[in-house]
């Protein structure tokens, strides 16, 4: 994965997805943050993974959200093409290996703290972490995630990460949960 600034000696023929870009993934926690939340702050690395994992994969969410609101009149968020970036099965469920590289950039860009807590980590958005999100989920090319990530925080919002993790590893099993670690989840 690497920084947007430093593709430019990477040839223009060679293809480009969003997965291989930090950026992508920062922007996306940082609307992540900013969304799902409490006061631009998530308690907990594991809360913050599993609640990305029900932003990137929406029929799962779609699943689980049926699952604890069977009376919900909501339609899908998103489709299956939407996983833009996969994650792979980790000891605590769904888990990106470039959190920590991403966490870092946005730290070192004074966008998120991270402080430790306890036994967790408490990210939260700084002033201009704050306002960079909000600039980000007023742009068009992010109204699907926004959209998706306000209805993850609707429904998930204030469970915590041991809580969605056992919910995950309960309604999917199969996907999740008997996964090798380190394989890819897929839908």
């Amino acid at each position: 994965m690497k920084s947007l600034s430093r593709l430019g000696t990477r040839p223009a023929s060679l293809p480009l997805a969003a997965d291989d870009v930090l950026e992508f993934h920062a922007a996306r926690l940082l609307l992540l943050m900013g969304i799902c939340g409490t006061a631009g702050r998530i308690d907990g690395l594991t809360k913050m993974a599993k609640l990305d994992f029900f932003t990137r994969y929406p029929d799962f969410f779609e699943a689980a959200r049926a699952a604890v609101e069977p009376d919900a009149q909501s339609g899908p968020v998103g489709s299956a093409e939407a996983v833009e970036a996969s994650m792979v099965r980790h000891h605590y469920g769904p888990w990106d290996k470039r959190y920590y590289q991403v966490l870092g950039h946005l730290e070192a860009r004074r966008l998120i703290t991270v402080s430790k807590l306890k036994n967790s980590y408490q990210i939260a958005l700084t002033t201009e972490g704050a306002e960079k999100a909000k600039a980000l989920a007023k742009r068009p090319s992010f109204a699907t995630l926004v959209e998706r990530q306000k209805a993850v925080k609707k429904t998930f919002g204030g469970k915590s990460g041991t809580v969605l993790k056992n919910l995950i590893y309960k309604l999917f099993d199969e996907e999740v949960g008997k996964r090798p670690l380190g394989q890819v989840i897929t839908k």
